[in-house]
């Protein structure tokens, strides 16, 4: 695609650039770059990359706007609440720059369209904050040869690197194996300082203009890693492990995979929940009938825990399952921070033989301290 002199006077800050130019900037309005995720990362490179004159993007997400995403997603405002997030998301780019072709997905991903959403684009970031879609995407990558521009992003630190890169290594070779379910807290749970997706969106939609461009040397072999509190960078070097099972000297994935059963995700049964006002009556009521665990964390406990609660990370849960052969037949209420994790406990305890009635928690301990804090106020 050639530059008018409408264009060239849009970008000429770019084009001036020795190492980018007029060449690097037809190079970009001819590229295609497909966004999973259309959240806080996802925002920020989509922002910045149809701002410097990507010529398609393409947003995976089949999300809608919730009142807690706007401190970070900047695409969105309160008015966006209820809305598709890649349908509102693609009138901000339009308006951002009309030339960019938007295209939306509002599905998800999945291990039957993966390739055919990702076969079109020149490279692909990952926006996502769920482990099966992040093997997806990376195993996806490798099989049709794209760059995946990764990152994550946890309450204040981060990190980003490129993948499926020939020579360079893959996500698998940086983590071959999923956690655990629960193991990891997710930012719904662990909360996240709303400018860290922008910091690392915008690393990655620099990562990607570098691929598309061919200038400068990308983050290949090289895990970026950010402590938001101490503003300390760390890099950390990444091989290609030539026994990795999709990259490897001898792949033994060959096609994509049921990703939920490999993250150990499958569909389970629902768990009952209650409410901080309902325990706290039977534990008023009906003290010695009720077993409280908590399956957070240590620096969670320190912070606050209900009184009398026992304390069994959900990461030692498994190993530690005979301490509660006592309570099988006894009522047992499981909290995490805001009833995420502690439903994926709840489930292990069925599934372990616990007979009695087994619920979570409705919104943590979140919702226990609310409760609490209003007691104090009546």
């Amino acid at each position: 695609m050639k530059l008018t002199a409408e264009l060239l006077k849009r970008y000429e800050r770019q084009c001036i650039l020795p190492q980018f130019g007029i060449e690097g900037q037809e190079r970009l309005l001819a590229s295609k770059v497909l966004i999973v995720g259309v959240g806080g990362l996802g925002c920020a490179q989509a922002l910045y990359l149809a701002a410097a004159g990507v010529g398609k993007i393409g947003l995976v997400d089949f999300d809608r706007v919730d009142a807690s995403n706007v401190h970070r997603q900047v695409l969105f405002g309160p008015d966006d609440v209820g809305r598709l997030k890649v349908e509102v998301a693609k009138n901000r780019l339009k308006h951002i720059n009309p030339q960019c072709e938007v295209e939306i997905y509002p599905l998800r991903l999945s291990s039957k369209n993966a390739l055919d959403l990702l076969k079109d684009y020149d490279c692909v970031l990952d926006g996502t904050d769920n482990f099966p879609t992040r093997y997806l995407i990376n195993d996806a990558a490798v099989l049709l040869k794209k760059p995946n521009v990764y990152g994550s992003i946890f309450q204040f630190e981060a990190q980003v690197s490129v993948f499926s890169l020939p020579s360079g290594p893959c996500y698998r070779c940086l983590f071959p194996e999923p956690p655990r379910p629960g193991e990891v807290p997710s930012c719904a749970e662990a909360g996240v300082i709303g400018v860290l997706p922008g910091i690392m969106g915008l690393v990655q939609a620099t990562e990607a203009i570098k691929l598309l461009t061919g200038i400068g040397s990308p983050l290949v072999g090289r895990l970026l890693i950010l402590d938001a509190l101490k503003m300390e960078w760390r890099e950390l070097r990444v091989q290609r492990d030539r026994t990795c099972p999709i990259c490897g000297d001898q792949p033994s994935i060959k096609e994509l995979i049921e990703y939920e059963d490999v993250c150990d995700i499958a569909p389970q049964e629902e768990i009952p929940s209650i409410s901080a006002k309902q325990l706290s009556r039977l534990l008023s009521e009906k003290p010695n009938e009720v077993v409280l665990i908590d399956v957070r964390n240590q620096r969670e406990r320190e912070s606050g825990f209900i009184e009398g609660s026992l304390f069994i990370p959900i990461a030692e849960l498994s190993s530690r399952i005979e301490e509660l052969d006592s309570y099988r037949d006894k009522m047992v209420v499981l909290y995490c921070s805001l009833g995420i994790r502690s439903v994926t406990a709840a489930r292990l305890l069925k599934q372990r033989g616990f007979k009695g009635k087994v619920y979570n928690l409705e919104g943590g301990i979140a919702a226990w301290k609310r409760l609490q804090s209003r007691k104090q106020v009546e």
